[in-house]
């Protein structure tokens, strides 16, 4: 699904992923977890096409097996979700409409883009499988920080994505939005669905994820199963503290050793 072959990719000047190299296949569930700075954002962006490696002869990123797969095709076969595109949204838009501007990659309605009856009654459908539907003419800036996500998950599913990329699922969210949207990540992995979660939240592993990729100033780690990589010193080291890890039906704890 995803082939990076030593990428390097520069922000503002800056290096932050050199000679990076990543291969992810159809069907898995991985997160990718790190500090804040350690290059997870940048690398779904560079995944995402709004960032580009350094062009190089033995570089390359292939998405389902191409070089140069359109926008419009790669929007069909992933679906993102990030606290950078809720931050960015038209905030005039109605909740029915951002779950429908998934149909055309945009942030927001426009005159210009004038849905058909099948799309907007494809949109009703997932304003009622996420709950929302009660909202569908709210504007987005009235809504919480938790039904904002719902809709820009609503935008990501409006293709039937084969896999979702989430950038902090959770952040920003109470315990009880969180859990639904977890809840909503699980029956998608669940249903089929390929996933790749970027935190810095050991609690946004869901179950469903059987691998893990530890990142640190946009360098590799580790990598390799869940319960092999989520363990007391290797989360010590990424996090340069302290720490101790624990699991319970699936889902990992992490707080500071005493």
């Amino acid at each position: 699904m995803i082939d990076i072959q030593n990428a390097s990719v520069y922000q503002h000047q800056s290096l932050i992923l050199d000679n990076f190299s990543l291969r992810i296949e159809h069907g898995e569930r991985v997160a990718l977890l790190g500090p804040n700075g350690a290059g997870k954002s940048t690398l779904l962006k560079l995944i995402s096409r709004e960032l580009y490696p350094v062009n190089r002869p033995d570089s390359h990123i292939r998405l389902y097996g191409s070089d140069i797969l359109p926008l419009w095709e790669l929007r069909k076969q992933i679906g993102f979700v990030s606290s950078d595109l809720q931050d960015d949204y038209t905030p005039y838009t109605r909740a029915l409409d951002v779950v429908i501007s998934g149909f055309f990659g945009s942030i927001g309605q426009h005159d210009h883009l004038r849905p058909g009856e099948d799309q907007i009654q494809q949109a009703e459908a997932l304003l009622d499988t996420l709950g929302m539907q009660e909202y569908r003419d709210q504007m987005f800036q009235r809504l919480s920080t938790g039904q904002k996500r719902r809709l820009l998950l609503g935008r990501a599913l409006i293709h039937q994505p084969n896999a979702l990329i989430m950038d902090e699922p959770a952040s920003g969210l109470d315990m009880g939005a969180a859990a639904q949207l977890l809840g909503m990540l699980r029956h998608f992995c669940q249903s089929g669905g390929s996933l790749l979660i970027a935190t810095h939240h050991i609690s946004e592993v869901i179950p469903e994820v059987e691998r893990v990729i530890l990142l640190q100033n946009g360098r590799v780690l580790a990598d390799g199963p869940k319960h092999e990589v989520l363990r007391s010193d290797m989360l010590s080291r990424l996090y340069n503290s302290e720490l101790t890890v624990s699991e319970r039906h699936g889902w990992y704890h992490l707080w500071q050793t005493p």
